[in-house]
């Protein structure tokens, strides 16, 4: 199995995309998260210039929050310092979108601005509309500031739901997913892509965005160290959780305790018109000791990849045979150590 980093963009990004080349890691991505991370093609930008080898992802972006055109521009800019080496992840925004108070975007929609970027940065026209208004569009300016001749990788970012995967498979893109260690959901999802795949042997590869915490030996492994390797993975269930009253719901009772002390200590409440301000800050990013007891030992299990190295090979194997081709872990507390660790484990 393949192996790969998502980080948040920040300055300095580009050393670790240095280092993870460096590891021999097969990609390196940073999360499009306008209004809480820094801008992903800024970061990006940073690590063609920096790297040579390792391919370059977005992970994920989406068409409510940028037109087609304007991620084409980034993306073709991108493949011009990094060619053939990027990989755009393109979704419904269920993250970006709420973290930003607003509710994602149609699947309809996500498979029109896949097939436009496809369109665009592969060098052809497609159809762009506003409103009513209907225009042809392609790249006027065939020069060195784009490339659309090297190709670029799209995935289709789906959790649980058929419909995202079914758009990979009418698209012929990738999956990706955050989180889903279920070897079950997996099937599902790449169940979905193929019945709508016109062309079943056309589909891309399947990538798993998870957290990694390698036990030392007789380490806890629910301790404050494992909590603070997979907390913000756990933390970002309980979000979305505290944001969607009707996810909530089909908790169990001990997480459904856990959602609500995060909306007592957020000040806020699941109805609030303003909650997304007080649950998305520091999103995805290593979580603060005073909230180690909301990292319920069995959402460690379900989200993240915990355990020796002798557990961690068995679990990765299962999932490599459940169709899994690359594994992308998010490290937060030691970023080169765990990077390592993912490395070693792989090898």
């Amino acid at each position: 199995m393949r192996a790969g980093v998502v980080v948040a963009a920040r300055p300095g990004v580009e050393d670790l995309a240095v280092r993870a080349e460096e590891l021999g890691l097969d990609s390196f991505w940073v999360y499009d998260t306008p209004m809480v991370h820094g801008d992903p093609f800024v970061a990006l930008s940073l690590c063609a210039k920096a790297t040579r080898r390792i391919r370059l992802g977005i992970g994920v972006t989406s068409p409510a929050l940028r037109s087609a055109p304007a991620a084409a521009s980034a993306l073709a800019s991108l493949n011009a310092l990094a060619p053939g080496r990027i990989i755009c992840g393109v979704g419904t925004g269920n993250t970006a979108r709420r973290t930003l108070g607003m509710g994602p975007t149609r699947a309809a929609d996500l498979e029109d601005f896949v097939a436009a970027l496809q369109d665009l940065c592969a060098g052809r026209s497609t159809a762009y509309r506003e409103g009513n208004q209907v225009r042809d569009i392609r790249f006027l300016h065939a020069g060195a500031h784009v490339n659309t001749t090297d190709p670029i990788e799209f995935v289709v970012a789906a959790l649980h739901g058929p419909k995202a995967a079914a758009v990979a498979g009418r698209r012929a893109t990738g999956l990706i997913s955050v989180g889903l260690l279920d070897p079950t959901a997996w099937q599902t999802l790449r169940n979905a892509a193929r019945d709508a795949s016109p062309d079943p042997a056309s589909r891309g590869d399947c990538y798993l965005v998870t957290a990694l915490h390698v036990l030392d030996e007789d380490e806890d492994p629910h301790g404050n160290a494992a909590r603070d390797a997979t907390g913000h993975l756990v933390m970002s269930l309980l979000d979305y959780a505290a944001d969607t009253p009707p996810a909530a719901g089909q908790l169990g009772p001990e997480e459904r305790e856990a959602v609500r002390r995060l909306l007592a200590r957020r000040g806020t409440t699941a109805t609030a018109p303003d909650r997304y301000t007080r649950l998305y800050p520091n999103y995805l990013d290593r979580i603060a000791p005073q909230d180690r007891d909301l990292i319920l030992p069995q959402l460690m299990t379900a989200l993240a990849l915990v355990g020796t190295q002798e557990d961690l090979r068995t679990r990765i194997t299962t999932l490599e045979r459940a169709g899994i081709n690359e594994l992308v872990i998010q490290p937060v507390t030691d970023p080169p150590t765990e990077m390592a660790q993912l490395a070693q484990l792989l090898t």
